[in-house]
């Protein structure tokens, strides 16, 4: 089975969301639909699901994927982060749920055009949105080296960061780091110390490439800006559910649904972070450092 097409945490979902036929559903990464295919089944002719994504692509696959729905499908390519100004656009003043899976699906990682990927030459480039004007090449090759540590550290988590700068720079003065086999290269260079073992499950040069994705795409940005929005468009009841991929997104929805709780404004449903069990990681292993958090506005 393709992994792409199966929803993340689709069991878990299903559990705590509950759907009418009249419900409105925003789903802010659509991706190819699944989880708007999942939901958009107990939705009839009078509700809706909006759908975003950045991804040209995605939002083709998604249409035809949910065109026998009996929903009323709106699709929309822009970053979730605009949330409330399409709504508004579209006459939707509240709606009773929004979802967020901050994941990127199998074909997103192999494409070429991306260059999200070490795993075989591509551009670096890593702009979801092709709109968008700073790709990873621009900042590897002309941020300075503090700059570069700093962005390292923040995004990707890394303790070696500067290290891992200072080789950046020192190779991009021979010449232009233009590829992700270049730059993972020699990332792997820099965390080769003699006599010492770097021990992880990870390829060295994945945290790396994770914070040039979110600087390149500005994730963190704009899932704060999804957060902040959200209150004023859940109808009374309505829920938001968050799927994220590693600590940093995790740690702001907790965060902020802490304090939407603490301001009277969210019932937190998820005391813990929901996760896949054994079976959903066997059977789609992009799911395993899922978390899935969801609130209730009241």
């Amino acid at each position: 089975m393709d992994t792409e097409h199966i929803p993340v945490l689709e069991d878990k979902l299903t559990e705590q969301i509950n759907l009418s036929a009249d419900s409105i559903m925003v789903d802010t990464t659509i991706g190819h639909g699944g989880h708007s295919l999942l939901f958009g089944q107990s939705i009839g002719k009078n509700g809706t699901i909006v759908g975003f994504d950045i991804d040209k692509k995605s939002l083709e696959i998604a249409e035809k994927r949910l065109e026998k729905l009996e929903c009323n499908v709106i699709l929309v390519r822009d970053n979730f982060s605009r949330i409330e100004h399409h709504l508004k656009e579209l006459g939707i003043n509240e709606v009773d749920f929004i979802l967020a899976d901050l994941g990127f699906c199998s074909a997103q990682l192999a494409d070429d055009q991306k260059g999200l990927s070490f795993q075989r030459e591509m551009p670096l480039d890593m702009r979801m949105d092709k709109r968008l004007k700073t790709t990873a090449a621009d900042i590897v090759n002309e941020y300075d080296k503090k700059s570069l540590a700093d962005l390292i550290y923040k995004y990707g988590q890394d303790r070696a960061s500067r290290r891992i700068a200072r080789f950046i720079v020192e190779n991009r003065r021979r010449e232009r780091i233009e590829t992700t086999t270049q730059l993972a290269s020699i990332v792997l260079k820099a965390l080769r110390r003699p006599g010492k073992t770097r021990k992880s499950r990870i390829h060295p040069a994945t945290r790396t490439f994770q914070a040039l994705r979110i600087a390149v795409n500005r994730e963190l940005e704009n899932l704060e800006k999804l957060l902040v929005s959200a209150p004023s468009l859940l109808r009374t009841g309505g829920k938001i559910a968050v799927i994220s991929f590693h600590s940093l997104e995790d740690r702001i929805v907790k965060w902020n649904f802490k304090e939407r709780k603490s301001e009277g404004i969210y019932e937190i449903l998820t005391k813990k972070p929901l996760r896949p069990d054994r079976d959903e990681v066997k059977r789609n292993p992009r799911s395993r450092s899922a978390k899935l958090r969801i609130a209730r506005k009241v």
